[in-house]
């Protein structure tokens, strides 16, 4: 499996401690063993799932896309809920 990162998704992560980019990690780890482990979204952004997680003491956003033909996830967004889905349109 591919993994690609959006230029937003890599900026959220570089400021990212250390034990949050473990946890992180173990997320994304989860996503590649089932793709559709998120919720699908509608309307404009169709084609993104968003996965929902604690990182610490706070709800995180993932936004992410997957082809099953190229076998390649996008990790597209990562945040907090306020304005995730904003910043996310394009």
């Amino acid at each position: 499996m591919k993994i690609q990162q959006t230029l937003s998704f890599k900026s959220k992560v570089k400021k990212l401690h250390q034990n949050q980019l473990k946890e992180l990690e173990a997320v994304i780890k989860k996503i590649c063993n089932s793709p559709r482990i998120g919720m699908r979204k509608k309307g404009d952004l169709s084609e993104v799932y968003v996965y929902k997680f604690n990182m610490g003491n706070s709800l995180h956003l993932i936004a992410y896309s997957w082809d099953d033909k190229e076998s390649l996830l996008t990790l597209l967004q990562l945040g907090v809920h306020k304005n995730f889905y904003r910043d996310l349109k394009p």
